[in-house]
């Protein structure tokens, strides 16, 4: 195990910069998620720790050793690719033992510590299968397996579980936390889908156009965005925002939207009256009220434990997420109030959080 450090890494294609200055911090033994739509560079920032892509500036440290000239066999990292990268015409067993064989190590060795991964993965009964004898997700495992047996300082993941379906994502998602709560081996682990990195992280890396916007805790994010980007991108459904004019005049504050309304706030920056803003409400902080906003009804969707109605307040479109099973449809209108404790404010300029 090791910490990795990656400080003001920059990297251009041509003319064309596309990470800008990027410094992250990985503790000995974390699990940390590069989050971000596609084509925010996280992708490249991961084959840069593994030395697939040449680093344009900066440092990237593995343990005390700055690795930017490495070669990608010398780093003492082990990668999960999306595509499973399997050899066709080798067994499960050659397939996890293969880098073991290329470095001349005995076989008495590869076979201990290919049986040892087996184990850990439940793939024992698998050894002898070729992959195309597998389903998705146990060549998912195998894959795994693969990394597990070179007993590497850190594991990469880049979007391992995107070629799987939906239930299978879940469960294999479970699988990668709990080999890293036994392991304890620094995993670095990149995905676009922010549930992933909601339930897998120690920390979230959120990137958007080759920088990081936010990095933190899953549910630091969750309940204190930086900025507007993070508060859309992270939590699903996503945020709400509603533009409107702080409202201040003495009293007790609230925003003011194009349509009247009035969404309550719990305070208000100094010296902010009428300013343009955005408010932010999470689906599941709105409540049906008789006080509340009046919303007209625009779908429905039932999902069995949960309800979701998408509403509109004038011309702007909001998600409500309820529990209990609400008797409403489209066209009707329903009152909805925004709790105001864990209500966010940006600014309408800058997208920060004031």
């Amino acid at each position: 195990m090791a910490s990795v450090q990656i400080s003001d890494v920059r990297k251009s294609f041509g003319g064309f910069e596309v990470l800008h200055g990027v410094s992250i911090p990985i503790e000995d033994g974390a699990f940390v998620v590069l989050v971000g739509p596609s084509g925010c560079g996280k992708s490249t920032l991961l084959r840069m720790l593994a030395g697939l892509e040449n680093i344009t500036s900066g440092t990237i440290a593995i343990g005390d050793r700055v690795v930017n000239n490495v070669q990608p066999k010398e780093r003492d990292i082990a990668m999960v690719f999306q595509n499973y990268a399997l050899y066709p015409h080798m067994t499960v067993a050659q397939n996890m033992g293969f880098s073991l064989k290329l470095r001349n190590a005995e076989q008495s060795d590869i076979s201990t510590r290919v049986k040892k991964a087996a184990e850990i993965l439940d793939l024992t009964p698998l050894l002898e299968r070729y992959p195309r004898q597998l389903s998705g997700g146990q060549r998912q495992r195998v894959a795994m397996g693969r990394a597990i047996v070179r007993d590497p300082q850190v594991f990469l993941f880049d979007e391992p579980l995107s070629n799987l379906d939906a239930k299978l994502r879940v469960a294999m998602r479970t699988e990668i936390k709990e080999l890293h709560q036994r392991l304890k081996t620094t995993t670095v682990y990149v995905t676009h889908d922010q549930i992933e990195a909601m339930t897998m992280a120690d920390k979230i890396v959120v990137m958007h156009d080759g920088i990081v916007e936010q990095m933190g805790s899953p549910l630091e994010l969750y309940d204190h965005p930086e900025n507007q980007f993070v508060a859309g991108f992270i939590g699903s459904p996503a945020m709400n925002f509603l533009n409107g004019h702080l409202k201040v005049n003495g009293g007790q504050p609230y925003v003011e939207t194009e349509n009247g309304s009035r969404l309550p706030i719990s305070a208000a920056p100094a010296a902010s009256d009428g300013r343009p803003v955005v408010y932010g409400v999470r689906p599941e902080h709105l409540d049906l009220a008789g006080d509340g906003i009046e919303a007209e009804v625009a779908v429905v969707e039932p999902t069995g434990s949960e309800t979701q109605i998408v509403a509109r307040i004038g011309s702007q479109e909001l998600i409500a997420v309820f529990r209990d099973r609400h008797q409403v449809a489209p066209g009707d209108k329903i009152h909805l109030r925004p709790r105001a404790d864990v209500a966010h404010l940006f600014d309408k300029d800058t997208g920060r959080r004031l």
